[in-house]
């Protein structure tokens, strides 16, 4: 199985607004747009910087359908398509296998604390309502409040659609215990990093590449960040991944939700109108106007000083 395509980095892929808060297809095809000529290897598109929960499952048909109309064949994609609940979820992974995504992808369902039997039931459903696509796991314990263990990880492994985890948990150890663990199943697998602010540590100790929500707003410099490593610069590298850290601390600074910050920034960095974010998410205070100016500045000055 031939996993490169899966290699490199993901920008996870923002909601696009009109100005009445609907979602803008134009919008999204500017974005994708956008995102190809920074050199991104893929997409991630419906997750939680899609605001996935909060979008309905028509909703987010429109989103992934104005990328595909842009991506397909381009870039690899990701489709997230966990929903609540295993019928909408099996229903836009059917929608999403028939536009021809490269993988989907799913976060354990929430709220009700579940069997890890009903987990891997629920993820194993789900990849059968698209038995031709890819299926990523998507681990992000701190939101979802149910983590991937190995003993859940055996059990999905049995699933030949399985590829891959993105892996959104801190200690980076994780993505080094779900490669070891592939392993011992004789399994090839990718590992996504998924905290932004330790890609760096993620692909030195295994990651492959990286999905991050983020990455939208200083694509660029996260696409120079994993030249760096994959050329052993590990120096600049370190330096590189301080000064975005700077960015995603100042964008998490605000009153506002971070991606709110991370569309206003990108409208003033690209000329894009993304809109704002839905509630019950908070778009940005007056207050938030000079955060969005120190974003916007650092990204600047990180791409004069690494890319120009």
């Amino acid at each position: 199985m031939n996993l490169d395509k899966y290699k490199g980095i993901f920008p996870a892929f923002y909601a696009c607004y009109d100005s009445e808060g609907n979602v803008s297809a134009q919008a999204t095809k500017d974005f994708v747009e956008y995102l190809i000529g920074k050199g991104v290897a893929g997409l991630y598109v419906g997750g939680s910087s899609g605001e996935c929960i909060y979008l309905s499952v028509e909703e987010r048909k429109q989103t992934l359908e104005a990328v595909m109309e842009v991506a397909k064949g381009r870039i690899a994609i990701i489709a997230h398509v966990a929903c609540n609940n295993t019928k909408d979820s099996r229903e836009l992974a059917r929608h999403a296998e028939s536009l021809g995504v490269d993988a989907i992808a799913a976060i354990p369902p929430i709220y009700f604390r579940l069997p890890e039997r009903a987990i891997a039931k629920y993820w194993n459903d789900i990849s059968a309502a698209a038995p031709n696509t890819d299926f990523v796991i998507y681990n992000i314990p701190q939101l979802a409040g149910v983590a991937l263990t190995l003993s859940l990880f055996d059990e999905m492994l049995k699933n030949p659609r399985v590829i891959g985890v993105k892996n959104s948990s801190m200690p980076i150890q994780d993505i080094q215990m779900f490669k070891r663990q592939a392993a011992i199943n004789n399994k090839e697998v990718v590992v996504f990093n998924g905290p932004d602010e330790q890609f760096v540590g993620g692909r030195l100790i295994g990651a492959d590449g990286g999905i991050g929500g983020t990455y939208g707003v200083m694509p660029e410099l996260f696409v120079k960040l994993n030249a760096l490593l994959e050329a052993g610069d590990f120096e600049n590298a370190g330096k590189l991944q301080n000064d975005i850290d700077e960015v995603i601390y100042t964008m998490c600074s605000a009153n506002g939700n971070m991606y709110a910050v991370a569309k206003a920034a990108l409208k003033k960095l690209s000329g894009l109108d993304l809109g704002g974010v839905r509630a019950p998410l908070l778009n940005l205070a007056d207050s938030d106007k000079a955060v969005v100016e120190k974003t916007v500045s650092f990204v600047e000055a990180a791409v004069e000083k690494w890319i120009k």
